[in-house]
C-alpha cells in the first residue's frame, strides 16, 4: 500500500520546500523518511521530473539528497525563528548550486579522438537535481515567499509551509489535530499536580 501525504501550501510551487519536508513524523513518534532508500529517492525524484523515470541511483546519492534535505530544514529554520542561518547549511546548498554542470567536458581518447562527454549519468542526474533544489530553496529563501515561511503549528508535525491567510497548518490532518487538542484542553479540567514526595 502507498502512502499518501497531503502537500504542504507553497510545497506544490518550491520543490526545496517539498524535499525539506520529505520526512515526516506523526502522533507518536512514527518517522516516515520519503527518502530512505535509493529506490524511494529515485522515486521521489521521478515524480517531481527532477530525474528520468529510469534512473537508478545508489545510496552515495540518496545520502546527498538527505544531506541537502538536512541542510534546507536546518536554513528553514533559522528563516522562521528569524535566526542567523548554521554555516554548515549555507555551504551544503552553495556546493549544490555549484556541482551542476553547464557543458559537457572535452576529452581525448585514441579510439574515439577529440569527444565531449558529460560525467557519470547517475552523478549527472543527482548533481542536477540537488542545484535545482538547491536553487528553489534559495529563491524561497530570498524572494517574495520569504515572509511567509512558516512552520507547522501542530505537534508533532515538522514540516514547513508557506502561508497564505491564517492558515497555520501542513494540511488538513494537522488542523484537525491542532483543533481537536484545543478542544480537549478546554474541555478537560486543569487536574493539580501531586508535589509530594514519593
Amino acid at each position: 500500500m502507498r502512502l499518501v501525504i497531503e502537500t504542504a501550501p507553497g510545497a506544490d510551487v518550491h520543490p526545496g520546500l517539498d524535499l525539506a519536508n520529505s520526512v515526516l513524523v506523526a502522533p507518536g513518534g512514527v518517522v516516515t523518511d520519503l527518502l530512505d532508500s535509493p529506490a524511494t529517492a529515485a522515486t521521489w525524484l521521478t515524480e517531481r521530473g527532477l530525474a528520468p523515470a529510469d534512473a537508478v541511483l545508489y545510496e552515495i546519492c540518496a545520502g546527498r539528497l538527505r544531506a541537502l534535505r538536512s541542510a534546507l530544514r536546518d536554513l528553514f529554520t533559522a528563516a522562521v525563528r528569524h535566526e542567523p542561518p548554521p554555516a554548515e547549511a549555507l555551504s551544503v546548498v552553495n556546493t549544490a548550486l555549484t556541482r551542476v554542470p553547464t557543458a559537457a567536458e572535452l576529452h581525448w581518447d585514441p579510439a574515439r579522438g577529440l569527444h565531449r562527454s558529460v560525467p557519470h549519468p547517475t552523478d549527472q542526474v543527482v548533481d542536477h537535481a540537488l542545484g535545482v533544489l538547491a536553487a528553489d530553496a534559495a529563491d524561497l529563501l530570498t524572494g517574495a515567499d520569504a515572509a511567509r515561511l512558516a512552520a507547522c503549528d501542530s505537534r508533532p508535525c515538522q514540516r514547513f509551509l508557506v502561508r497564505g491567510g491564517r492558515r497555520q497548518w501542513c494540511s488538513v490532518r494537522c488542523g484537525d489535530r491542532a483543533r481537536a487538542a484545543r478542544a480537549y484542553a478546554r474541555r478537560s479540567p486543569e487536574r493539580p499536580v501531586d508535589l509530594s514526595p514519593l
